[in-house]
């Protein structure tokens, strides 16, 4: 019953706010439409709920401008690697932050906590690998190569170090003796993970290739990805490979430094990337040929070269993969509108961070294939993530900032819808909304700009009951709601919906044509191709202006009498609302001053008419279009345009002929024609039932009422002959004379 009454009031608020055109609503419901909206504090599941998510316990600031590396430490301390000053930060259980290394080179990459809980460092470009320790640094290696991108703990306690542009891996022993592990002949490796089986994983830069390398020079392809750069690397208990991929659409890494001064720098755009094809050699052993014969590729790293960025839309920008232990893969997400810049796996989920407001996602579900989100925890982007005892962490850039949540619910949280464009000047009705708990707070705000700014209405103060839900902001075109959880509250959502009544914007008109429709007529047919022109046409626009005919200069048009020739008027009218119009035709003669009825309650916007019903002369033709039909009387707008001129003539040219006057073998003769109403165009004659031959005016031109033609015909025989003169008028009415020759 509460349900129905709510109904019941929202319909007849509509009906006393318009009776105007049919009023719509704006409906928020589903995974995709609230995933346009802006998240705090909470979730919203794969089927489109709503819901409260872990809060954010803390907010950590760098004062850097991006995060490349996160670890955990035993005893609740999280280390972070920061460009673009090398620094490497503490973050204490409550958010506390301690800078506890500065290196020499412009960025720490890769942090490593072994499992005895030592912290190493590797520093690029040009750097080494780092023990830090009581807020000092000990160099153990200093790498040959310019990058270190990823450190892991081997099972002995070794360490692998990923590097670039060299593309190799590196075993350091712990007594800092350093070997070649695998050369994978890419420019980078970017990615690091060590499985359950002792084998380790790497994925590449710029053909995006992931190895899983068994000893020493000894690798096989797991996958061959046709984005260019995987990114991270997680594996699950039982050996399953999960990996991101990404920078299909761009190619970019926010990395070291700036185009030097005076550089003319490259644009990059991502395509497809050259692969490049392995070979395996003696059975275990993957040697990848030459690099320098991999063609093209998105970009290494911008790192490693100084180029512009094109962004491409449109294609896939970046993808999650499963690789089973059988080998066999899948791909979980692809996008073609956000990077994945992180994966790990925890209790048979994957956690995924991206650039789109730094949001953080958890795939679930039989395959994998439902998709959560989890939190926003802000602009930026979440470049890594970690998951502890301790709870979630996440480390964004843009600017650099280590993030924790906490448990679900535990702050306050909200939700802010997108901007949405009622398209003309609306009026609001009930804000209605559907899901489960209850004290929630809805707030909206109104606005003339697509985005909102300082003319916006300020946000509304709240609503909490649905049978007192009728929106209070003022009419405008752009509306957006917010919705509000105190903390502790786990109610959720899962539609609203905002009903509205567009302002009633009034039909257009853009142009009347006025023309003459003939059927078959031979006579017409021959004066047509004589004067090489078509039946007289004018068309009147919404600019005021007629446009060129191809049969005259003048906007005044002919309409001819012939029993197969009606005067058609057409018109061409919108309705930026969609409203059904209702047309209504009148005209007047041009020295009259009331308008005519011809036609009302028209639903076509095409009129035939039978031009005997108007005398010859001059007219102008009205039609008006309304929207009456979709609005209530007091709403209903209308619209109405004028012709230009439009010449009516049914009245044939009057032909005289003088006697004709013989000389020999030569007559002579003057016709004298004159039509009433419209110019002469053409003068023919023909003799003894001959082909029709032309005659030009006396005074060189045929374009006036009055003309006087002069006909001289040579080798006339002596004897009876019939001459026959036909004259036309611009309208095509032909007048016709004859006479006997002796």
């Amino acid at each position: 019953m509460r349900i129905l009454l709510r109904i019941a009031l929202a319909i007849c608020t509509l009906v006393q706010l318009s009776a105007a055109a049919t009023s719509t609503a704006w409906e928020v419901t589903g995974f995709a439409d609230f995933l346009k909206g802006r998240f705090k504090g909470l979730s919203l599941t794969a089927d489109g709920i709503l819901r409260p998510g872990p809060a954010l316990k803390w907010n950590a600031s760098l004062d850097q401008p991006a995060v490349w590396s996160l670890v955990a430490a035993p005893g609740g301390n999280v280390f972070a690697a920061t460009g673009n000053q090398g620094k490497v930060f503490r973050i204490a259980p409550d958010g506390s932050v301690s800078p506890i290394w500065s290196a020499e080179q412009s960025q720490v990459f890769a942090l490593c906590i072994t499992g005895q809980g030592t912290l190493y460092a590797g520093s690029s470009p040009n750097g080494g690998l780092y023990r830090v320790a009581n807020n000092k640094a000990e160099l153990v290696w200093k790498s040959p190569a310019k990058y270190i991108w990823a450190i892991r703990e081997a099972p002995d306690g070794a360490l692998y170090v990923a590097t670039g542009e060299q593309g190799r891996i590196y075993r350091i022993a712990p007594n800092g003796k350093a070997d070649v592990y695998y050369e994978t002949g890419q420019s980078n490796v970017m990615a690091l993970a060590a499985g359950p089986n002792g084998h380790l994983y790497a994925g590449t830069d710029p053909n995006g290739i992931i190895y899983d390398i068994t000893a020493p020079n000894t690798a096989t392809v797991l996958y061959d990805s046709t984005l260019p750069e995987i990114r991270a690397i997680a594996v699950d208990s039982i050996g399953t490979v999960y990996a991101a991929a990404m920078g299909g659409a761009v190619a970019t890494r926010t990395t070291t430094g700036t185009t030097p001064a005076g550089a003319n720098p490259t644009p990059v755009v991502s395509s497809t990337p050259t692969v490049i094809t392995v070979t395996e050699q003696g059975g275990t052993k993957v040697t990848p040929p030459d690099t320098g014969k991999t063609g093209t590729s998105t970009s290494s790293s911008a790192a490693t070269s100084n180029t512009a960025v094109v962004e491409v839309s449109g294609v896939e920008k970046s993808a999650i993969y499963r690789i089973a232990p059988n080998h066999a893969v899948e791909t979980l997400r692809s996008s073609k509108t956000d990077n994945v810049y992180d994966l790990i796996v925890d209790n048979g989920a994957v956690f995924f961070s991206t650039d789109d407001h730094g949001r953080i996602y958890r795939l679930t579900g039989v395959g994998l294939h439902q998709t959560t989100l989890i939190a926003e925890p802000g602009d930026g982007e979440t470049t890594r993530l970690i998951k502890t005892s301790a709870g979630l962490f996440g480390a964004l850039s843009n600017p650099a900032r280590v993030v924790a949540f906490g448990p679900a619910a535990s702050a306050p949280a909200s939700y802010e819808s997108q901007v949405h464009d009622s398209v003309s000047v609306a009026r609001w009705g009930h804000l209605q909304w559907h899901g489960s708990g209850s004290g929630l707070l809805f707030r909206t705000r109104t606005g003339n700009t697509a985005r909102p700014d300082s003319t916006w209405s300020a946000w509304s103060a709240p609503i909490s009951d649905p049978d007192q839900a009728l929106i209070q902001s003022p009419p405008a075109r752009f509306i957006q709601w917010r919705a509000e959880w105190p903390a502790g509250n786990q109610a959720e959502i899962n539609t609203v919906s905002v009903p509205y009544l567009s302002q009633n914007s009034p039909p257009a008109i853009h142009s009347i044509t006025v023309s003459s429709v003939t059927g078959t007529n031979a006579a017409k047919a021959a004066a047509n191709t004589a004067t090489s022109t078509a039946a007289y046409s004018v068309t009147v626009t919404d600019t005021g202006e007629p446009p060129s005919t191809s049969s005259s200069t003048t906007a005044t048009q002919t309409v001819s009498r012939l029993q197969t020739t009606q005067t058609q008027i057409s018109w061409q009218a919108d309705d930026p609302d969609n409203d059904k119009l209702v047309y209504t035709v009148y005209f007047r003669a041009e020295d009259e001053q009331d308008w005519q009825l011809i036609r009302s309650r028209m639903f076509e916007n095409t009129l035939l008419l039978d031009p005997d019903v108007f005398a010859d002369g001059r007219y102008f033709f009205k039609v008006v279009a309304s929207d009456a039909p979709s609005n209530a009387s007091e709403f209903a707008l209308e619209t109405e345009m004028v012709s230009t001129p439009v010449l009516i003539d049914n009245t044939p040219p009057l032909v005289n002929l003088s006697a004709p006057v013989r000389n020999g073998m030569v007559v002579e003769m003057d016709v004298d024609a004159v039509d009433k109403t419209s110019p002469l165009r053409l003068c023919e004659y023909s003799l003894d039932a001959g082909l029709w031959q032309p005659v030009e005016s006396v005074d060189g031109v045929t374009d006036s009422p009055h003309e006087r033609f002069h006909i001289k015909l040579d080798n006339v025989r002596p004897g009876e002959h019939l001459l026959v003169v036909r004259v036309y008028d611009s309208a095509n009415n032909a007048g016709l004379a004859r006479v006997v020759l002796r």
